[in-house]
């Protein structure tokens, strides 16, 4: 059988089609507004629980049932032991709005699928060859895969600079407060309520652990494993030995405050001196190339020009 035929005869079965398909619509065009209409006055009139499940936004109807899929799905996908040390990340990281362990789960699948598509559309797009198009679509997907991961590595980063920022003049403040008369919890409670961050969240924090019964020691070296911080956790520990052997704890902060200033000031050397090697890339790659166009540009183009009248001469 010819091409020829075989377009007629399929051009013949979609004629017949739409014909049937307007003869229908001409006489089950009445029925089908009286049912439309009908809709109309069921919705009207339907009660306000079915009211209000279909008045539910976008998100509540698509997105949120969603992201329980997706949780599923990460659920199975991850190891056993994958939601408790996703939970302690997001201890480091200061337990983030909204980020749960089923949160990220559901993100590293949503981040996965969202850049194996748009990684394997760009793909397409840029004609790639079979490859180049393996690669960079196996690349993507990783790095959509560890998104949130990362994400938690900066937030604890950035959670953990702050507190190494804010721990000298805690520990100042704390000092004082026990050596004018205030007792260690108080001293604390002075901390939290006037400095900002995470540190006086930690504190705080301890201080409720303390209020719902649990001991003072067990508080401190809870504070020191979710900060993950050196100097934080030398500091718990002397804290956790002083109230362990009844050595006056304005004696230890005294020395505590001494120690982390000195260690602050030897930090601040420390970056001081990193200074001239991490200038030394943009210094050869930015500022010389420039440098030398500015300085050695007219005098090129002067030689240039002095050359090519020597040579048309």
């Amino acid at each position: 059988m010819s091409p020829v035929v075989i377009v007629a005869f399929a051009l013949i079965f979609v004629a017949l089609l739409l014909v049937f398909g307007a003869v229908g619509g001409i006489f089950k065009e009445q029925p089908g507004v009286n049912r439309s209409i009908a809709v109309l006055e069921a919705l009207t009139s339907a009660p306000a629980e079915m009211k209000g499940e279909l008045d539910q936004s976008f998100s509540d109807r698509v997105l949120f049932p969603l992201l329980a899929r997706s949780q599923q799905m990460g659920r199975r996908l991850t190891p056993e032991d994958a939601s408790e040390r996703i939970r302690e990340k997001l201890e480091m990281a200061g337990n983030p709005a909204g980020w749960t362990v089923e949160r990220v789960m559901a993100g590293k699948v949503v981040g996965f699928a969202i850049a194996l598509v748009v990684s394997l559309v760009l793909a397409l797009l840029m004609g790639l060859g079979f490859l180049p198009t393996l690669g960079f679509v196996v690349i993507a997907s990783l790095v959509g895969y560890m998104a949130p991961n990362l994400y938690l590595y900066q937030a604890t980063y950035n959670r953990m600079d702050t507190l190494q920022r804010a721990l000298p003049d805690a520990i100042d403040l704390l000092t004082i407060s026990v050596e004018s008369g205030l007792g260690f919890d108080a001293a604390c409670a002075q901390v939290a309520r006037n400095t900002e961050g995470p540190l006086s969240e930690e504190f705080a924090r301890m201080l409720q652990e303390m209020q719902i019964g649990r001991g003072r020691s067990e508080a401190l070296r809870s504070m020191g494993d979710r900060a993950n911080l050196p100097d934080l956790r030398s500091f718990v520990s002397a804290m956790v030995q002083a109230d362990a052997f009844g050595i006056p704890v304005g004696q230890v902060l005294r020395v505590q405050s001494s120690e982390i200033r000195v260690k602050r000031r030897q930090w601040a050397e420390e970056a001081a001196q990193k200074v001239p090697v991490k200038i030394l890339v943009p210094l050869i790659f930015c500022i010389l190339p420039t440098l030398f166009i500015a300085v050695l540009g007219p005098a090129g183009i002067h030689i240039m020009e002095n050359f090519s009248g020597t040579l048309s001469k």
